[in-house]
């Protein structure tokens, strides 16, 4: 890499991947995308992107960035035909894997990269869409240390925080292990959201009184507005709560860790997949306790935020 701004290539122009590069082209760096269908990919270059149509395409970038949905996504892109890995004359320096996909699809990655003497960091972030507008995405990485300093200016675009956790894989163990919690936080402020509003309490004066208190969390006051005017627009779905849970019990079966509340979340999740909850955000589970509660809830006219004033 030269003195200057190394050249970027990024893979997944999704609602997160798209706001990522967005942020590196914002930051100055020279970015080509590619995403599997191009049109979505195209409002980047007005911000000064240039597309490709293969990921390979990609190889004579310094580093390149991926953003996919699952393992088989992530190992097609690398390593499939026209992947990232598969031109033997040409290779980025440094792959960062912002995906949330399980270890030993990250393992497959990193290994064809080791053996490429491509640096190969998992990066993958805590946030969506609203969260990195507001300048508030946090990011743990892992792998080589002389691979997260090279990276480490361009994850900083990202948003506020960067959290370096060691070697290999254990960013993806960081990852799953907070999207775990996500779905049992949001299933227990459902249900105490829920018992609130069985007793007589408008959710919205409820909610403020818990955004305040000790118990009061960024998700907490994130999620109030969905959940008082149950307005449940996808920031993340059933779906993909559903695969992190699997990831997350998995990789606590393999490591002998004892999981209950999880798995009693993850049946929950998969039930609401299994009855159709599948394009909805996953704050709507506060309507199926209330429906198992015998509550018809409806949404409140209340003057309420979500807390994300950008930074």
């Amino acid at each position: 890499m030269s003195d200057t701004k190394p050249t970027v290539g990024w893979i997944g122009a999704g609602r997160m991947g798209f706001q990522l590069a967005k942020r590196l082209l914002d930051a100055g760096y020279d970015v080509a995308v590619y995403n599997r269908t191009k049109a979505k990919a195209e409002p980047l270059t007005e911000s000064g992107a240039t597309l490709v149509d293969r990921p390979v395409d990609l190889a004579t970038r310094d580093v390149v960035f991926s953003m996919v949905s699952a393992d088989k996504d992530l190992q097609e892109v690398m390593l499939g035909e026209g992947g990232l890995l598969t031109d033997a004359d040409a290779a980025p320096r440094l792959i960062g894997d912002a995906s949330t996909v399980s270890v030993a699809a990250s393992e497959v990655v990193r290994a064809a990269a080791d053996e490429r003497g491509i640096g190969f960091l998992a990066t993958p972030v805590s946030g969506n869409p609203a969260v990195i507008a507001a300048g508030k995405l946090t990011v743990a990485a892992s792998g080589p240390r002389e691979s997260f300093d090279v990276a480490e200016p361009l994850l900083q675009t990202w948003g506020r925080g960067v959290t370096y956790v060691g070697e290999g894989e254990l960013a993806r163990i960081v990852k799953i292990a907070h999207n775990v919690f996500l779905g049992v936080v949001i299933q227990s402020l459902s249900e105490v959201t829920v018992l609130a509003e069985g007793a007589g309490v408008r959710r919205a004066d409820f909610l403020s009184f818990l955004n305040d208190s000790v118990m009061g969390s960024v998700f907490t006051q994130y999620k109030t507005p969905a959940l008082v005017h149950l307005d449940f627009t996808p920031t993340f779905t059933p779906v993909l709560l559903q695969k992190d849970f699997d990831l997350g019990l998995k990789a606590a079966a393999q490591s002998g860790v004892v999981m209950p509340v999880a798995s009693v979340t993850r049946n929950l999740v998969a039930q609401e997949v299994g009855n159709g909850n599948t394009e909805l955000d996953f704050a709507s589970l506060v309507l199926t306790v209330a429906r198992g509660s015998g509550l018809d809830i409806q949404p409140e006219d209340a003057d309420v935020t979500d807390g994300l004033e950008a930074e």
